[in-house]
C-alpha cells in the first residue's frame, strides 16, 4: 500500500517537473531582453475555461503504454494540471492516440505553444487538438467559449508594455474562433420585453426625479421693434432641451430605466493595426463591453480584406460580456481594407434581426482607406462627395430615407492615414458623427463620451412644428444645420425633422421673418412652437403643445434694442461654421491663405459681439476651435495629415449639435467641450478613471455652459 502512495507520489513530481522543463518556449521568450514583452493575442486574455459540449474522441491507436498503475493514475488525473479528471466536472477530456489522457483546455495550450508529442511518453502525434467554436445548441448560433474576468481593471495596465508587431499587411491569418456565418442574420438573441427597471407611475412618479417632456424656449431678438419701423431677417431662437433620464427606487437602491441598445461595433483589423493600435482598440472595446447593460445587445464585425461577423447581436449578459470579451481578444491584424463590404455586413445584422431594441446605431473605426471597393478620393473630389458615397451605405441606413428606423454611423477616423472625407461623408450620410482619432491614447475615451449618448436616448422622432401667428407674417428661413426642415406652400408654417435627443441634450435653431410695419396694436403676436416624439421605454406618442405664443412689443418709439444674448451666441455658433466650411473649400482648392484669412476674420468679428464680451464660454469654445483650424492648415502637409480630419470632425458636430471627439477635446484642460451631455462626460471621466487608476484619475471633464464675465477670445 506505502509502495504504490510513494511510486504516485514519484510520478507526479516527475510529470510536473518533466512538463515545466519541456513546454516550448515562444518567440518571444526565446530572448531574455524579450521576457516583458505581450503580444495582441494576450492582450485581454484571462485562462479559459473548458469548452462546452464538447465531445471526447476515441484514441485510434496505441503508441506506448506506461505500467498499469501509471495507466490508472493517467486516467484519473490531468498530467499537465495534476487536477482530477473525472467525467461529469464540467471538464472535457482528450484521449490521444497514444491513449493518455487530459483535460482538453490544458493540452490545446501545450498545442498553441508548439507542443506536437505526447507530454506523458513523447509519442508525436499525427492528430492535433485544436479550440474552436462550438454550439449553443439550445440557441441555435455558435457560441463562444466562458471566461472568468477579473473584477478590477488591472489588465489595463498591459498595454504600457506592448511592443509594436511586425505583421506583413498581405498576409492573411485566421482566428482560432471562426464561426461559419448563416446567409441571414436573424440569429440574433431575444430581448427582455420589460425595461431593466419598472418605470413609477402616478403619483409616484411626481416625488422622483422624472423623465418629463421636452423643454421648449423661445427667445426673439430684440424685445420690441417700432410700430412704424420694418425690420428684416429678425430673429427667433428656439431652444429644446431633452429631459433627463428617468430615476426609480427599486428595493432600496437608486436605479435609472432607459432604453436598451442595439449597438454593431464595425472595426478595422487591417495590417496598419498592427501592434500598440490593435491593443488599444481591445481595450476600448473591452470598456464599451463591460458598460453595455443585461438589455443591450452588441455585434462585433472585423473587417481587413474581407469583413467578418465575429458573433450576432448578443445580449451583455455576464456570460455575453465574457463571450464578446474572448471573441474580442481573438482579433489579429492583417489584410487591406474594405470599408464597404463592413458597412453592408454590419447593415445586414440590423436589417436581418428577429428582434429590435429601441434605440440602434453602429460604431465604425478605420486607420486607413478603402482598397476595394472604391478609389479613395482625392482633393480634386473632396468638395463633391455626399452622392459618391451614399452608395457605401444600404438604404435603410440612410438619414433622409423612408425607412421607419435609419441606423446613424459614428465614425471614428484614427490616425494620419485614414480617408476622413469619405468617413465624414459615411457618417453625414447616416445621421451619425465623425470623429478624428488623433492620438492612439484617445480611442477610449472617445468610445466612452459616443455610448455616454448612445445609453442615454429619451428622445426619438421629435418633430418640431412652427407656425406664424400674425397673419402678416411668413417664414424667411430656419436655420437648421443638417437636420431636415420644409414650409407650407404659403411660408407660413415649418417643420424640423430632429429625430433623437439623449438625457439634457440642447438643440437651438434659429427662424427669421420680417417684421412688417403695423400700427394696429401694442404687441404682435410673432410664433408658436410644437412638438411630438416617441418615448423609446414606454414607446408612446408625446405631444408637447405650445404653452403661450411669442410676442414682441409694438411701441410708437423705443430705445436702443439689447440684443438677446441667447440669440447673439448661436449666430456666432452659425457663422463659425460657415466660416469653417468656406475654410475648408479654400484649402481644397489649394489656398490655404485665403482659408485662414477667412477663420482669422470670423474670429475678429466674434470678438466684437455682444455674448463674446459678456465672456459666454460656447464664444470663448468657437475662437479657441477656429484658431487650432488655423494652425492646422499652416502648410499642405499638415492640412493633409491632420487638418482636413480636424476640420470635418469640427463641421460635424456643428452641424449635428452633437459633441465629437477631434485632437484634444479629450483633454480635460480642452475648451472643446461644446454639446457633451452629462451622461457623455460621466462615461469619458469613468474611463479616464479606468486609465489611470482609481487613486489618481484625470481631472473631471465638465459641461460646456454659459457663464459670467471671462477674458474676451482674442
Amino acid at each position: 500500500m506505502g509502495g504504490s502512495k510513494w511510486w504516485k507520489a514519484k510520478m507526479a513530481f516527475g510529470l510536473k517537473m518533466n512538463t515545466c522543463l519541456n513546454v516550448p518556449r515562444t518567440i518571444e521568450d526565446a530572448s531574455p531582453s524579450s521576457a516583458g514583452r505581450f503580444s495582441d493575442a494576450a492582450f485581454l486574455s484571462a485562462p479559459p475555461p473548458p469548452p462546452r459540449n464538447s465531445t471526447t474522441p476515441t484514441p485510434s491507436s496505441s503508441v506506448l503504454r506506461l505500467p498499469n498503475q501509471s495507466s490508472k493514475y493517467s486516467e484519473r488525473t490531468c498530467t499537465i494540471c495534476l487536477a482530477s479528471m473525472k467525467p461529469g466536472h464540467g471538464h472535457a477530456i482528450f484521449t490521444a492516440e497514444c491513449s493518455h489522457s487530459f483535460h482538453f483546455h490544458c493540452i490545446t495550450t501545450n498545442v498553441k505553444h508548439g507542443k506536437r508529442s505526447c507530454p506523458v511518453c513523447r509519442a508525436k502525434w499525427k492528430e492535433i487538438p485544436h479550440q474552436s467554436l462550438v454550439s449553443d445548441k439550445p440557441h441555435g448560433k455558435p457560441s463562444i467559449n466562458n471566461m472568468s474576468w477579473a473584477r478590477d481593471d488591472a489588465w489595463l495596465t498591459v498595454i504600457r508594455r506592448l511592443p509594436p508587431s511586425r505583421v506583413d499587411a498581405n498576409l492573411h491569418i485566421s482566428s482560432v474562433f471562426r464561426p461559419v456565418e448563416p446567409r441571414v442574420f436573424n440569429d440574433d438573441e431575444h430581448i427582455s420585453l420589460l425595461p431593466d427597471v419598472t418605470l413609477l407611475s402616478g403619483n409616484d412618479m411626481a416625488d422622483e426625479h422624472s423623465v418629463g417632456v421636452v423643454e421648449v424656449k423661445t427667445y426673439p431678438e430684440v424685445s420690441a421693434v417700432p410700430k412704424s419701423a420694418f425690420h428684416n431677417n429678425f430673429a427667433v431662437l428656439i431652444h429644446l432641451k431633452a429631459p433627463v433620464t428617468t430615476r426609480s427606487r427599486l428595493s432600496g437602491i437608486d436605479r435609472t430605466s432607459r432604453a436598451p441598445v442595439d449597438l454593431v461595433s464595425v472595426i478595422d483589423v487591417s495590417g496598419s493595426m498592427a501592434g500598440s493600435k490593435l491593443a488599444l482598440l481591445k481595450r476600448a472595446m473591452g470598456f464599451v463591453i463591460q458598460n453595455l447593460g443585461p438589455s443591450d445587445r452588441l455585434s462585433v464585425i472585423a473587417f481587413s480584406s474581407t469583413a467578418r461577423r465575429l458573433f450576432g447581436l448578443r445580449r451583455m449578459t455576464d456570460t455575453g460580456k465574457s463571450e464578446a470579451l474572448q471573441s474580442v481578444n481573438s482579433l489579429r491584424s492583417n489584410g487591406g481594407t474594405n470599408i464597404v463590404d463592413a458597412l453592408k455586413k454590419g447593415g445586414k445584422v440590423m436589417t436581418d434581426r428577429e428582434w429590435k431594441n429601441p434605440v440602434c446605431s453602429m460604431i465604425l473605426l478605420s486607420d486607413g482607406q478603402d482598397t476595394y471597393a472604391v478609389s479613395s478620393p482625392r482633393v480634386s473630389k473632396a468638395l463633391n462627395t455626399r452622392t459618391d458615397y451614399q452608395s457605401l451605405l444600404p438604404n435603410s441606413m440612410h438619414h433622409n430615407s423612408a425607412s421607419d428606423s435609419h441606423i446613424p454611423v459614428h465614425a471614428f477616423g484614427f490616425g494620419a492615414d485614414h480617408d476622413s472625407v469619405s468617413m465624414h461623408s459615411i457618417s453625414e450620410t447616416s445621421g451619425g458623427t465623425f470623429s478624428f482619432i488623433e492620438t492612439e491614447s484617445s480611442i477610449q475615451d472617445a468610445f466612452a463620451q459616443c455610448i455616454g449618448g448612445l445609453l442615454s436616448v429619451v428622445v426619438q422622432g421629435l418633430h418640431v412644428e412652427i407656425e406664424c401667428i400674425d397673419p402678416l407674417l411668413q417664414l424667411i428661413s430656419i436655420k437648421s444645420g443638417n437636420y431636415r426642415t420644409s414650409y407650407t406652400s404659403n411660408r407660413r408654417k415649418g417643420t424640423i425633422e430632429v429625430g433623437d435627443l439623449y438625457a439634457e441634450e440642447e438643440r437651438d435653431f434659429l427662424v427669421t421673418t420680417d417684421i412688417p410695419i403695423d400700427g394696429s396694436g401694442d404687441e404682435m403676436s410673432l410664433l408658436k412652437v410644437r412638438c411630438t416624439y416617441k418615448d423609446p421605454i414606454s414607446a408612446q406618442l408625446v405631444t408637447r403643445d405650445p404653452t403661450s405664443d411669442l410676442k414682441i412689443q409694438r411701441p410708437v418709439v423705443t430705445g436702443r434694442g439689447v440684443v438677446s444674448l441667447e440669440v447673439d451666441k448661436q449666430r456666432n455658433r452659425l457663422r463659425s461654421a460657415e466660416a469653417m466650411e468656406e475654410a475648408r473649400a479654400a484649402a481644397e482648392r489649394g489656398n490655404l491663405a485665403s482659408a485662414v484669412s477667412v477663420l482669422e476674420n470670423c474670429r475678429k468679428h466674434l470678438s466684437e459681439t455682444v455674448s463674446a464680451r459678456a465672456g459666454d464660454s460656447l464664444c470663448l469654445a468657437l475662437d479657441a476651435e477656429l484658431q487650432e483650424m488655423q494652425e492646422r492648415m499652416a502648410n499642405r502637409r499638415v492640412y493633409e495629415t491632420t487638418g482636413r480630419a480636424y476640420v470635418l470632425s469640427g463641421l460635424s458636430s456643428h452641424s449635428w449639435q452633437r459633441a465629437t471627439a477631434r485632437g484634444d477635446s479629450m483633454d480635460s484642460t480642452s475648451l472643446l467641450h461644446a454639446y457633451q451631455t452629462p451622461s457623455m462626460v460621466d462615461m469619458v471621466n469613468r474611463s479616464q478613471t479606468v486609465l489611470f487608476g482609481s487613486s489618481s484619475p484625470r481631472p473631471s471633464i465638465r459641461p460646456s455652459r454659459s457663464f459670467p464675465a471671462q477674458p474676451r477670445p482674442r
